[in-house]
């Protein structure tokens, strides 16, 4: 986010493709946590999505992941690090070696996975460590923000890999009906 000391807020509307976003911030000067995912938490994700669509136990190489999904090596390779010490992956070193998925993919929460690489999902500063609100302890918008922050957190703990990849199916079934309804 670009370094702004205004007192505005700001909404954006974002398509990557793959996946459609509402990003909204603020652009406070004391406060710059944009309420957003971010690509390494995007990236995250994807990348485990990859390891849970192969068979159990079965590696994956950070370059075979990287380029599947398009994600760039590097940034990815970072990514899994952070993965590994939250205990989502294991990484095997060697030339057999690669990166597997710790736990069933039923049992990998998308919420798990983001806040490894994001940390804690917070929308508001009163919930901060160390807050930095003049109102810490208790407003009607610091209630309001806590009501949003528990049902986004809701929606992404319910929701695991498996439920993903159905999703992915899904997907890719009406884009295959669409076809062979257009021709």
């Amino acid at each position: 986010m670009a370094d702004k000391t205004d007192e505005t807020q700001w909404a954006a509307h974002i398509d990557t493709g793959r996946c459609s976003y509402i990003v909204i911030g603020w652009t406070l000067s004391e406060l710059r946590f944009p309420m957003q995912i971010t690509r390494a938490g995007e990236y995250g994700v994807l990348g485990l999505l990859n390891l849970a669509r192969r068979s159990p136990g079965q590696m994956a190489m950070i370059t075979e992941v990287s380029r599947t999904e398009r994600i760039p090596k590097s940034f990815l390779a970072k990514i899994f690090q952070n993965l590994v010490k939250a205990g989502l992956v294991r990484s095997i070193r060697g030339a057999r070696g690669g990166f597997v998925l710790v736990k069933d993919p039923a049992q990998v929460s998308i919420l798990e996975i983001i806040e490894a690489i994001e940390g804690k999902i917070l929308f508001q500063r009163c919930k901060q460590l160390k807050p930095d609100c003049e109102h810490a302890g208790g407003c009607a918008l610091c209630g309001l923000f806590e009501e949003a922050q528990d049902g986004v957190k809701d929606v992404l703990l319910r929701t695991t890999l498996v439920d993903l990849i159905r999703r992915e199916k899904t997907i890719e079934l009406t884009r295959s009906q669409k076809r062979h309804a257009n021709q």
